[in-house]
């Protein structure tokens, strides 16, 4: 078997795409690195331990087209494909259900959760043609994909649907050798959690001011999980600040 490791991540222009990233290739790995701001992409491969290992693909992967084509690329670069990290997210701003648009509603749910199947489908073909087959999976759920935030009904709607994902496609993947898991991350100190450090709203209407972490513990657990034989599966990871108020959110 070859000691080539590949890993396709999505979302790597900054954030948990970015420091994973940076973790995989300290490790060893060679990467592709799509998310659609190209500069930004190109700032994470500089950061990387060998930046001549990382391929970048820029564009909009709840495209179908260019799905197909990132991994076609990939394939054509690498020969073969052993991680694929679904990153990329998007957020909306807290609102009630009834001030929601469907245009945000819509993009939230195809960028979370379309664009996660889009990528795992394709992930999917090639594991199951190549030689031998398999190779792993590693979805970003959230805590919301269990305790929804109040007035967060596209995201928490999305991150349920992933849960879903998650677990139907860890039962195809079993006789092809394919491991799949999820990790919900809660707070990672990046831009889209870092306004909680002024007050995030909580069910019974009082703001709190929640901790944060580092999210390079998030970069250490998917390299961690990355790492294991696809004989192992981590079908669920929760990792997140120890005074969250999580337990009972929901």
């Amino acid at each position: 078997m070859s000691s080539l490791k590949v890993a396709v991540i999505t979302g790597a222009s900054s954030g948990i795409g970015r420091h994973s990233a940076i973790k995989l290739s300290s490790e060893g790995w060679s990467l592709a690195l799509t998310a659609r701001r190209l500069a930004q992409l190109e700032e994470t491969r500089s950061l990387c331990a060998n930046p001549d290992a990382c391929i970048l693909v820029a564009g909009d992967i709840t495209d179908e087209a260019f799905v197909k084509s990132l991994f076609e690329e990939t394939m054509k670069k690498f020969g073969r494909l052993d991680l694929l990290f679904n990153n990329a997210g998007l957020s909306d701003k807290a609102r009630p259900i009834e001030e929601m648009p469907l245009e945000m509603f819509t993009s939230v749910v195809n960028v979370n959760l379309v664009a996660s199947f889009l990528c795992a489908r394709e992930a999917f073909k090639i594991y199951k043609q190549q030689e031998p087959t398999g190779g792993r999976i590693i979805n970003n759920g959230s805590l919301a994909a269990h305790v929804p935030r109040p007035h967060s009904v596209a995201y928490a709607t999305s991150k349920h649907a992933v849960h879903g994902l998650t677990k139907t496609i860890a039962i195809e993947g079993r006789k092809y050798n394919i491991s799949v898991t999820q990790i919900d991350i809660g707070n990672a100190h990046t831009s889209m959690a870092a306004g909680h450090t002024l007050g995030a709203l909580q069910p019974d209407g009082r703001r709190v001011v929640e901790p944060t972490f580092d999210p390079v513990h998030v970069a250490d657990a998917v390299a961690h999980i990355a790492s294991l034989p696809t004989s192992v599966t981590v079908l669920e990871m929760n990792i997140m600040a120890t005074g969250a108020p999580y337990v009972g959110r929901g």
